[in-house]
């Protein structure tokens, strides 16, 4: 039985599970690199189990309809948005989750919000160039402190809290919304319920953490961004569609937003020509938000246990709609 795992960048998916473990037959590979179009059809040809890397391999009607081989279809985590479920389950594709490990997002949330608010990126580049202390691409040349700022958290979901208790321990008055959000759970956290234009006026930081739908999509566009303090900075490491990329650039141009800090884009891998490559303030990661050993380790291990029970006739962790009979 041929099972491929997709886009193993790192090189790692076959050092944190024991796929040896799968019973006699199973021939595993993995594949290091992204694929697309015919690359991709022929590197699952013949596959019987795919393993994919949360949303980075997308699995619609057209490319389900082009393996037929495909049985059984694991996706790391409990949902992706890439996967049309109901084509699967038309096709007798089973598709399965695995656990997810929820810390390291928030993790790096704080990281490129510090690098944002201390110029991290740009002292080490001076410090290597020979430069000390030099100024900053900040209004006053300096950096900025966290310790009385407001930070806007859009979306109070485990991540959204999670990240809201760190912004406390730094003391940070913490402002919160969305569309569903719980005004008394917001409370309860210490957190301030607010209008999501009133966020946006008063937060010095804003972090996303929703998850994209079609009403979630351009969250912030031109208008939310021109609401946002002269100098304030936008975090994202929810999904990039969350943020009109256009209106971004254009904020970041004109100097009126103090900067970003992006682990998500519209297109990814981010395209060799993209303009956020160059744009000013920026600190940008290659979604690596949930990319970490104990989350690696948590998919593929339960990847793995995934692939076993389908073997075994008792698949878990199914995310495919039952079929009517």
């Amino acid at each position: 039985m041929r099972i491929v795992v997709l886009d193993d960048y790192q090189h790692v998916a076959g050092q944190l599970a024991d796929w040896a473990s799968l019973p006699d037959g199973a021939e595993v590979a993995f594949v290091h690199q992204h694929l697309t179009g015919a690359a991709l059809r022929g590197a699952l040809a013949g596959a019987a189990v795919v393993v994919a890397m949360r949303e980075r391999t997308a699995f619609d009607a057209a490319l389900l309809g082009e393996l037929p081989d495909l049985r059984l279809l694991v996706t790391t985590g409990m949902g992706n948005a890439a996967i049309d479920l109901d084509a699967a389950a038309r096709r007798g594709v089973v598709v399965c989750g695995t656990g997810m490990v929820e810390p390291a997002t928030a993790e790096l949330t704080w990281a490129l919000l510090l690098a944002l608010v201390k110029d991290v990126p740009r002292l080490d580049a001076g410090v290597r160039a020979g430069a000390w202390q030099q100024r900053l691409a900040t209004s006053s040349g300096l950096g900025g402190d966290l310790a009385g700022a407001v930070l806007g958290v859009v979306g109070l979901g485990k991540l959204g809290q999670r990240v809201a208790r760190v912004a406390q321990a730094f003391d940070m008055q913490v402002l919160a919304w969305s569309q569903h959000l719980d005004p008394d759970l917001a409370r309860s956290l210490g957190v301030e319920p607010t209008s999501k234009d009133d966020l946006l006026a008063r937060s010095d930081a804003v972090t996303l953490h929703l998850k994209l739908s079609d009403r979630s999509r351009a969250t912030i566009g031109a208008r939310e961004l021109a609401l946002m303090k002269p100098g304030a900075l936008l975090v994202n490491t929810s999904r990039g569609p969350l943020v009109d990329e256009s209106a971004l650039l254009d904020a970041l141009r004109s100097g009126h937003l103090g900067g970003a800090g992006l682990d998500v884009f519209d297109v990814e891998p981010l395209p060799d020509d993209h303009p956020l490559r160059t744009a000013p303030r920026t600190v940008l990661t290659p979604h690596v938000g949930y990319v970490s050993t104990t989350t690696y380790r948590r998919f593929f291990t339960d990847a793995v246990e995934d692939v076993a029970a389908w073997m075994a006739g008792s698949p878990v962790r199914v995310l495919t709609p039952q079929r009517s009979s």
